[in-house]
C-alpha cells in the first residue's frame, strides 16, 4: 500500500505489514513518531473494543475507531504509555 503519506510492505491487506509514516503532527520521525504497529482485527466490532479498552487503561487516542479512505478500511489509532502508535484495524 502507497499513499502521499506513507508506504507498506506486507503479502496482503489483511497480512501483518510494515510500514513508514510521515508524522501527522509535523514533528520529526522518532521513535513512537512515524513508526506504527498494525494489529489486525476480525471485524469493526473488535475494533472497537480494542481501542476502549486501551483508553481505559491509560492509552492516548490518536483517532477514534471509524472507516478510513473509501477502500473498506475501517481503524483506529492509540499511543501506548510508552508513546508507541498502534493502529488497530479490519477490512469491512
Amino acid at each position: 500500500m502507497e499513499a502521499e503519506d506513507f508506504i507498506a510492505w506486507g503479502k496482503a491487506e489483511n497480512t501483518p505489514m510494515f510500514s513508514i509514516h510521515i508524522p501527522v503532527d509535523g514533528q520529526p520521525a522518532t521513535i513512537g513518531n512515524g513508526v506504527m504497529i498494525a494489529l489486525l482485527a476480525e471485524n469493526s466490532a473488535q475494533v472497537k473494543a480494542i481501542h476502549s479498552k486501551a483508553i481505559a487503561l491509560g492509552a492516548k487516542d490518536e483517532g477514534l475507531p471509524g472507516p478510513r479512505g473509501d477502500q473498506g478500511f475501517y481503524a483506529a489509532y492509540f499511543r501506548d504509555l510508552d508513546g508507541n502508535k498502534l493502529n488497530v484495524h479490519c477490512m469491512i
